[in-house]
């Protein structure tokens, strides 16, 4: 693991630099007066935690980042469950957070990574998991996320009110058919058994819409887009400042919401799929046991794609079948690669790789893709245009709900005063280009892409106890 650590400038020796400076951050924050409200975005790759105080401004709760000696104010919704037998560990074998990205650095991937459990919210399929054979529901995974939020919390800034408002998607996203209302019901399960009694969903653009009230001056027909990791979504409202609005229901009007089951993890996806799984064996063949020739099946590649999948291909039965591919495959190089790949949970650097060579297409023509673990090696330019031709399907669904949610409202692109922005995705330059190309680059506005959602729900935590 050492070549994938030093590509990510892996620090280990930074959990001392994080302590101080999070005893700093919890002491300064602890001498302030008592929580107002609480807010709660809880996401497919990233979460965050804010409250707002009696001066009426939103705080975000701060933890010690994943990789370096830095702090963060995301905090990663990413569970790891440690082979402590393997390792020599003798403490918890299960991490949250940013925590589970460095035992799980530490432990050379021993052990097993599980993430976007938000993409599971709405999959009437999925029951339960077998984890080193102990048997997990989607509360028993999501619980102890939104439990180390709270601790941190409260750590930094006291006790918490019983109530707490919840980001929700306006849409849950699932394989198949999704179920709203089983979405709804296992995250509130899983945040009350965090702690809290109350708990008050707010859908996540509208909340976005609160913190960017804190920057206007002027009453304004606002558009809101938020791109999350599974879903991207959409509201149309007519809204106040926040300083010229004393009370929740003055503050806004909500025009039309909408969203659609698209973001980050799909581009994600299709980057997997072009740059990836080709060197791990997709499109080649192999000779089946009545010896014909047969295309490598792509069940695997599917789940490869899908980073939430990616961990369950390290089931005995399933490695079983790639053994036996690997033995008749025409290129069984490509799939002792995949094997590797699997066998040591990987997916965390792969995620990492696909997300730096993403970023650095949103800011140059071309960027260089590189993943390094030997014996396996993945080394392409990756030019703009490609990324955005691979995506294209994906862009068409986005620009496609913003015209179905313009068409809802009834209002021609010109009423709309401002576009704000925000999420991860909103600085993929085929994102921004749909909203210049409808309402003009004049009119659109970014800022705290990660954590205005978490500003916002505290924000509206605060009204709802007006």
């Amino acid at each position: 693991m050492a070549s994938i650590c030093a590509i990510l400038n892996v620090d280990k020796s930074s959990t001392r630099l994080d302590r101080e400076r999070m005893t700093q951050e919890i002491s300064r924050a602890r001498t302030a007066a008592k929580v107002e409200a609480v807010g709660l975005d809880f996401g497919t790759t990233n979460s965050a935690i804010a409250i707002v105080g009696p001066d009426g401004s939103p705080r975000l709760a701060r933890f010690p980042a994943a990789e370096r000696g830095d702090v963060s104010e995301t905090f990663r919704s990413i569970l790891f469950f440690e082979a402590v037998e393997e390792t020599g560990g003798t403490d918890s074998a299960v991490s949250v957070g940013n925590d589970a990205i460095r035992r799980y650095l530490a432990a050379a991937g021993n052990g097993r990574l599980v993430q976007s459990l938000k993409s599971f919210l709405a999959d009437k399929t999925f029951e339960s998991t077998d984890v080193m054979g102990e048997t997990y529901t989607l509360g028993d995974l999501i619980a102890p996320i939104i439990s180390a939020l709270r601790d941190a919390a409260i750590a930094q800034f006291g006790e918490l009110p019983p109530r707490i408002v919840v980001g929700r998607p306006v849409h849950f996203a699932a394989a198949g058919n999704p179920d709203e209302a089983l979405a709804r019901s296992r995250l509130d399960i899983a945040i009350r058994r965090a702690g809290w009694t109350d708990v008050v969903f707010e859908y996540e653009p509208v909340a976005a819409a609160y913190d960017y009230a804190l920057r206007i001056t002027r009453d304004e027909t606002v558009l809101i887009a938020d791109f999350g990791g599974g879903t991207s979504d959409f509201s149309v409202l007519q809204l106040k400042p926040r300083a010229a609005a004393k009370h929740g229901a003055a503050r806004y009007e909500i025009l039309g919401n909408d969203g659609v089951g698209i973001a980050g993890d799909a581009f994600d996806s299709r980057m997997m799929r072009h740059l990836v799984a080709p060197a791990l064996g997709r499109g080649t063949k192999y000779r089946s046991p009545y010896g014909m020739v047969l295309p490598a099946p792509t069940w695997p590649y599917t789940n490869l794609e899908r980073w939430h999948h990616l961990s369950f291909l390290k089931a005995r039965a399933t490695m079983l079948k790639f053994d036996e591919l690997k033995r008749e495959s025409f290129e069984p190089e490509k799939i002792a690669a995949l094997i590797h790949i699997v066998e040591n949970d990987l997916g965390y650097f792969l995620f990492r790789a696909v997300e730096k060579t993403k970023l650095e297409l949103s800011a140059l023509e071309a960027a260089d893709f590189m993943f390094s673990d030997p014996p396996v090696l993945i080394e392409r330019i990756v030019a703009r245009p490609d990324f955005e031709n691979w995506i294209a399907r994906y862009l068409e669904q986005i620009a496609g709900c913003v015209d179905r949610l313009m068409k809802t409202v009834a209002l021609k692109p010109d009423a709309i005063d401002s576009v704000f922005l925000t999420g991860g995705s909103s600085f993929v330059p085929a994102v921004r280009r749909i909203f210049i190309q409808r309402f003009g680059a004049d009119r659109i506005r970014m800022g705290d892409e990660f954590t205005s959602v978490a500003r916002g729900l505290a924000l509206r935590a605060l009204d709802v106890t007006d």
